[in-house]
């Protein structure tokens, strides 16, 4: 390995450094920036050669970080970002688009009522939204901001409370206590656990049962029977009158629907403005 030189290495033989790291190979890097294995695998060499020190082990099934490489590459990744983060505070034009992913019914409760405000303070911003099928397909959504549900806790992820989970006993007009309930299926509380802490002992019999709290909703709206309802998703409806709260006690939780985004996003001082514009409409 040739001596260490002196001063800082060339940024581009960092940047595909940091990726064939973070991605755990050179056809992954070279698949990132478009070049071949070849042409990563000379950028790597020359990085080494700069250090003095190898950053990889070469072995036929593939490559894997040495020590020093192991040690490296969190330091080369967090300067890249704080270079990239100031350039786009210095130079960066303000953001374009806001992009969210959230559940369809989340979407649909809390996003699509913040927008006349959002828009309002960003008109030259367009919202696009991307629906996830089930809460898990967001581990895997490429959407990095997310609307999530759960109590704000997600690993390498910081979250923001847009509404706390509360539940009350909410029906259509002219429906009252004793007609069938609807019963909702998941990890909420359930209709046992209100009753518990209402002290009532006389639930009605249930008809109908969803594993969805917008399903649930709906059939509420519809005469269906009494939902325990989610308050911060059927907000529209109770302020339009399609579903009344019954005159019955309410059941605060432990959960709640967060804004949510990765870690190392979002740190810009542009991202982020525009990312607490978007909570506080959220919110209001």
């Amino acid at each position: 390995m040739a001596r260490k030189k002196t001063g800082l290495p060339p940024l581009d033989w960092l940047r595909v450094f940091e990726a064939a790291g973070r991605l755990g190979g050179f056809s992954a890097a070279a698949r990132e920036f478009g070049l071949t294995q070849a042409a990563v695998s000379q950028r790597i060499g020359n990085l080494e050669s700069w250090l003095g020190r190898s950053l990889f082990v070469r072995e036929a099934r593939g490559v894997s970080l040495t020590v020093e490489g192991e040690s490296y590459l969190p330091l080369v990744q967090d300067s890249l970002q704080a270079l990239e983060r100031n350039t786009e505070d210095l130079f960066g034009k303000s953001p374009r688009e806001l992009r969210v992913a959230g559940l369809s019914s989340h979407i649909q409760a809390l996003v699509l009522p913040s927008l006349r405000a959002f828009q309002i303070r960003h008109p030259d911003v367009q919202v696009t939204t991307d629906s996830a099928a089930r809460r898990t397909s967001l581990d895997e959504e490429r959407t990095w901001l997310q609307i999530r549900y759960g109590r704000g806790t997600w690993a390498g992820r910081e979250a923001s409370l847009i509404a706390s989970e509360v539940l009350t006993p909410m029906a259509a007009p002219g429906l009252e206590w004793g007609a069938p309930v609807i019963d909702l299926r998941g990890e909420r509380p359930s209709w046992q656990d209100w009753m518990r802490k209402a002290g009532k002992n006389d639930l009605p019999p249930a008809r109908l049962s969803f594993d969805s709290m917008e399903h649930a909703i709906t059939a509420a709206r519809k005469g269906l029977g009494v939902v325990l309802g989610s308050v911060p998703l059927a907000s529209a409806d109770l302020a339009s009158g399609s579903l009344i709260r019954l005159d019955l006690p309410e059941m605060p939780t432990k959960d709640g629907y967060w804004l949510t985004w990765p870690e190392e996003r979002g740190r810009s001082k542009k991202q982020r403005a525009l990312i607490g514009d978007f909570l506080q409409a959220l919110k209001d």
